[in-house]
């Protein structure tokens, strides 16, 4: 379990976010960027490690009530990886005139954003690789894989 100190110094790195002291030693952090109601990104990290992250617009995490995730036994690349998203997921939309993106990884494997819809679908030739409902999401996924927009 990262200390509250790592937890700090992890969260401290995302320059969008602003630290907000509360009680009893806690932190939240805020993401004064948001195009929803929802600001807090962290919530209540507590100087025993505990400590929440906003996942309410996000897929494959247990949240409560409000939407926070308990990032209590989390490592440093889940931490990273669930504020990354939460902000994204608060962003607001990429305007772009391009439905269509290519995306490169070392290897020069490519891989294809298409807008449809709602969705932002990530392809590998004509197979569907994935399907997120932001740009932000793709665009984390397909960087958290190597990839780099050409």
């Amino acid at each position: 379990m990262l200390s509250f100190e790592e937890k700090l110094a992890i969260i401290e790195s995302f320059p969008e976010l602003e630290r907000h002291d509360v009680s009893l030693g806690r932190v939240n952090f805020h993401f004064p960027g948001s195009v929803k109601d929802k600001k807090n990104v962290v919530y209540h990290l507590h100087p025993n490690g505990n400590g929440f992250v906003y996942a309410g617009e996000l897929t494959g995490y247990e949240v409560n009530d409000k939407g926070m995730v308990n990032i209590r036994n989390f490592t440093e690349r889940a931490l990273r990886s669930v504020i990354e998203k939460s902000i994204s997921s608060l962003s607001p939309a990429l305007e772009t005139d391009e439905e269509e993106e290519f995306w490169i990884n070392r290897d020069s494997h490519t891989l294809s954003l298409i807008r449809e819809g709602e969705n932002w679908n990530v392809y590998a030739d004509t197979g569907l690789d994935g399907t997120f409902n932001s740009y932000g999401e793709a665009a984390n996924y397909l960087e958290e894989e190597g990839f780099s927009r050409i």
